[in-house]
């Protein structure tokens, strides 16, 4: 037991040593917890996913500066990611629960028009649509646009019109 005190060090006194032994440790039991998580925790980048995300970062860290104790560090991430991936499960089933935790996707253009109202709810202004309509259909011609959402995880999609077999050519 003394060559683990004296490869992990304890409380905040930590050499060079023994903080990295502490990070590669960490770095490796962050791996299994995210693999454990599944894929959405850094795909989906929903805001329960960010939650889960910004917290194991910040639960982590204290295992690795000795801020906290090591065990019971482990034992909170591992209970976050059970509920993150038993969420996921709930979320993957029932429509209702996915929209109370994840919200739905909000109309913000259509048929050439802003819908002022749903902006106002997602909180972006019209720069901010058009910004995205260059980034992701790139044209700033409004008349090229069917509609745009913002998506659940806050990103932007934008919908082209059809073109008619008159307009290809």
């Amino acid at each position: 037991m003394d060559w683990l005190i004296q490869l992990f060090g304890e409380g905040k006194e930590l050499t060079a040593l023994q903080m990295s032994v502490r990070g590669l440790t960490i770095f490796l039991i962050a791996l299994l917890l995210i693999r454990v998580s599944g894929r959405r925790s850094f795909g989906l980048h929903t805001p329960l996913d960010n939650i889960v995300t910004i917290l194991l970062g910040a639960i982590l860290s204290r295992a690795v500066v000795g801020a906290s104790p090591f065990l019971p560090i482990i034992c909170c991430c591992i209970v976050i990611v059970v509920i993150h991936r038993l969420l996921g499960m709930l979320i993957s089933r029932h429509e209702a629960i996915s929209k109370i935790l994840e919200g739905e996707k909000i109309l913000l253009f259509k048929d050439g028009q802003f819908i002022e109202k749903n902006m106002k709810k997602a909180q972006v202004c019209k720069e901010n649509i058009i910004q995205g309509i260059r980034e992701s259909a790139l044209t700033e011609d409004l008349e090229k646009i069917e509609r745009v959402y913002m998506e659940r995880n806050g990103v932007l999609s934008i919908i082209e019109k059809q073109q008619t077999g008159e307009d290809a050519h």
